[in-house]
């Protein structure tokens, strides 16, 4: 049995829905809850690394930027390119650094983590802050690689939104129970795969910073598969 978090998928606003159109979104529904990424998986070898260097891994370095490194054994991957448009590149760049973000939220085992507050606002923050406190509630830390892909970015005319889509691969991305450090584990699902439309806003005071300010996530999805 695979445990999912509270319902954290926020209903989404106008220039929002405007980019999930322009997505063509007909599948998703804001209805959906995401479940806590990794809980009850386990194995006994260790994730393989990726091979294709991330495009934002290096926005772990950010020169003035809050720090999002995670543990070793805590690798999320980003197996995206970045696009041409400026505004669009670093807003996947910090789509990026959100999810690090509620992973590094995680593994310090709070939601007042200054990355969180970083990388975050509005609907998005709440949801980091239910992720990060079902893994504490569970006490629960994560393990092993979580996969992300097949990007797709889209920005609003005026350049101050930018959608970021992509899949999810959980599979080898494992809950562990922190006081008897064992590996939680399943068989590999359909429940493995997610797709995620985050909604990502400028920040006017900081240079080149983006925020995630809505989080739909489409959870079971085939089509990541």
């Amino acid at each position: 049995m695979k445990r999912r978090t509270l319902p954290a998928v926020v209903t989404l606003t106008a220039t929002a829905a405007l980019l999930l159109t322009a997505c063509g979104s007909g599948d998703d529904k804001p209805g959906d809850n995401h479940k806590t990424a990794g809980v009850e998986r386990g194995g006994a070898q260790a994730p393989k690394e990726s091979t294709k260097p991330s495009a934002a891994a290096q926005t772990e370095a950010k020169p003035g930027g809050v720090d999002v490194s995670l543990p070793k054994d805590m690798n999320l991957v980003f197996d995206w390119d970045r696009p041409k448009d400026g505004n669009e590149a670093a807003a996947m760049d910090d789509a990026a650094n959100f999810f690090r973000a509620i992973y590094r939220g995680v593994d310090k085992r709070t939601t007042e983590d200054a990355a969180v507050a970083t990388y975050a606002t509005g609907d998005g923050l709440h949801y980091a802050d239910t992720q990060i406190n079902a893994w504490i509630d569970g006490g629960w830390t994560a393990t092993g690689t979580l996969r992300h892909y097949d990007v797709i970015t889209r920005s609003t005319p005026n350049g101050k939104s930018v959608e970021v889509a992509f899949c999810a691969d959980s599979q080898k991305f494992y809950g562990k129970e922190i006081k008897s450090q064992r590996i939680l584990r399943t068989e590999p699902s359909l429940e493995d795969f997610d797709h995620y439309k985050i909604v990502m806003v400028k920040v006017p005071t900081g240079k080149d910073l983006w925020q995630a300010s809505k989080v739909f996530v489409k959870t079971k999805a085939a089509q990541c598969q």
